[in-house]
């Protein structure tokens, strides 16, 4: 099962993300969501909060917020399994 990335068009905390599980060739099921923080219910039921972006990943079990700790664990999951 591929990772969920939930992004926002145009956030750079989200282009980081997807650039780096891109380079990976890591396939990835992208979800955009709304601008307006009201509007990402979504996003909300998944992680508990409406700031993106946001991996899920079932075959980990993990459901993580903020760029940096989502590039460590790709770093830690995926690059040095490459």
């Amino acid at each position: 099962m591929s990772p969920t990335l939930y992004r926002l068009e145009g956030c750079p905390f989200c282009e980081r993300v997807g650039d780096r599980l891109a380079e990976l060739d890591i396939d990835v099921e992208n979800v955009w969501v709304a601008p307006e923080h009201s509007r990402r219910n979504e996003v909300k039921e998944t992680s508990g909060q409406r700031a993106v972006p946001v991996l899920v990943d079932e075959t980990y079990g993990v459901t993580m917020s903020e760029s940096d700790r989502i590039l460590e664990f790709v770093e830690k999951t995926y690059a040095n399994n490459k």
